[in-house]
């Protein structure tokens, strides 16, 4: 949650520097000394990382203000922001025992792919901004590393052949890559850029569909964080517009030309005050369903297409007539409509719709090793997380990723022990109930 102080001075995001330390933060600074394989990683000499919120809490500490505001915020009230991890306790557990759990794995196979645990990164835009030297290389290479998938964004700050590159040549080991993909303007543009992912390697497709528009986030209108910081590029539409010359007649049409000042427009900049307003202009504003049929024909007909952003049965059911080989339940985070149903309440009438159908996979606000056996238990073949992946970076890089994951298999592993079960499969309805009195009872974390 961001501070209810509004009486900050908005700062010119060219004066931003991203994201060195502070002298403010380098007793801070302390915390980045070792990152290793333990679960436990010091973070200060004052904190630990024992979960997956201190990588939140320590990043803070080191991020220029609206760099970390810009992450961790939602849009208007922030209702469903924070929702999106306080519903999560109103789902309980229902623990179960005296059954064999000495053979738990959290092990599990997504579209023939096989996962170490039941979460992945989910794609989200400009790692660069907490890594600059290797942006989303870092993260896919950790995900590789802990054996799970990454999904790149179309919004990365390294290209889709850079991520690949960077995972073959990662200790030989073979990487789960997907690509995600908006639906742009520029349709021709669109079927390039997931045809270069399926020319690199990458095992899947998302396609996010709740982001004709974006919600406004107040945080980077007050923040003066209107545009993408210098140096970071959107790199994949600058290699498009740089190599893949457009006839006169599709320059007419297309708002992106090879002609254009790429800087000028409003990938980088525009007359918004936040800069999600300035880049979702580049998105085809009248979508349909049909879409989905011309994205699976044209460009990804040999691999899994995702539909991220499913939040009702209704548009479930429409995106599996479409030919979509799963659906992804997603709010995108909270920064999309404020008042939406937190992703873990919306779950259960899309696996009751669908998933009988084809996989259902989730994101927004996971934290913990429970949430991802609630949302198993609810259905959900997978679960992303995104933010805690930019703060982790932040705060250790490739290593602290790595560490990110391997708290959350060891709280998922230990959930599952407790609640006596010993594979993903047996994760079903029964395991999770509402609480008797209706789940009125506010959840309050206890002071020690």
């Amino acid at each position: 949650q961001l501070d209810a102080d509004t009486s900050r001075s908005a700062i010119p995001y060219s004066t931003i520097s991203l994201p060195k330390m502070s002298e403010e933060a380098a007793s801070s600074a302390a915390m980045i000394s070792m990152i290793t394989e333990s679960p436990t990683v010091t973070a200060s000499t004052e904190h630990k990382i024992c979960n997956v919120s201190d990588y939140q809490i320590a990043a803070r500490s080191l991020l220029p203000t609206p760099l970390y505001e810009y992450l961790a915020s939602g849009t208007d009230d922030e209702q469903t922001l924070a929702e999106n991890e306080s519903a999560f306790k109103y789902w309980y557990l229902r623990p179960r025992v005296m059954r064999p759990v000495g053979s738990i794995s959290t092990a599990t196979t997504l579209f023939g792919q096989k996962l170490s645990l039941p979460v992945f990164i989910s794609p989200a835009g400009v790692h660069a901004l907490c890594d600059e030297v290797h942006g989303e290389c870092a993260s896919a290479r950790a995900a590789q590393r802990a054996g799970t998938l990454f999904g790149l964004s179309q919004h990365a700050t390294r290209s889709i052949e850079q991520v690949a590159g960077a995972c073959d040549a990662a200790q030989g080991r073979n990487a789960n890559l997907w690509y995600q993909c908006y639906i742009l303007k520029d349709r021709d543009m669109t079927l390039r850029l997931v045809r270069r992912a399926a020319n690199a390697g990458y095992r899947g497709i998302f396609l996010t569909v709740d982001s004709v528009r974006f919600g406004f986030r107040e945080a980077d209108a007050r923040n003066g964080w209107s545009a993408l910081p210098e140096p970071h590029r959107l790199v994949n539409y600058d290699e498009e517009i740089a190599n893949k010359p457009q006839s006169s007649e599709s320059k007419k049409s297309s708002w992106l030309s090879p002609e254009a000042s790429v800087d000028k427009t409003k990938i980088y900049a525009g007359d918004e005050d936040a800069w999600d307003q300035n880049t979702e202009q580049l998105f085809e504003q009248n979508p349909t369903w049909e879409d989905v049929r011309w994205l699976k024909r044209e460009a990804c007909h040999d691999l899994p297409l995702i539909i991220k952003g499913i939040m009702t049965a209704e548009d479930a059911i429409e995106a599996v007539k479409a030919g979509a080989d799963g659906v992804m339940v997603s709010n995108h985070g909270g920064r999309g409509l404020d008042g939406a149903l937190a992703a873990i309440d919306a779950l259960p009438e899309v696996v009751a719709a669908v998933g009988d159908k084809v996989p259902v996979l989730m994101d927004s606000g996971v934290r913990r090793g429970t949430d991802v056996l609630k949302a198993l238990a609810l259905g959900a073949s997978a679960v992303g997380i995104g933010k805690p992946v930019f703060f982790a970076l932040a705060v250790g890089g490739e290593n602290a990723v790595v560490n990110l994951l391997q708290i959350l298999q060891r709280e998922v592993e230990a959930a599952m022990a407790i609640c006596g079960v010993e594979s993903v499969a047996d994760a079903k309805r029964s395991l999770v109930t509402r609480h008797p009195n209706g789940g009125v009872t506010r959840y309050t974390r206890s002071k020690l």
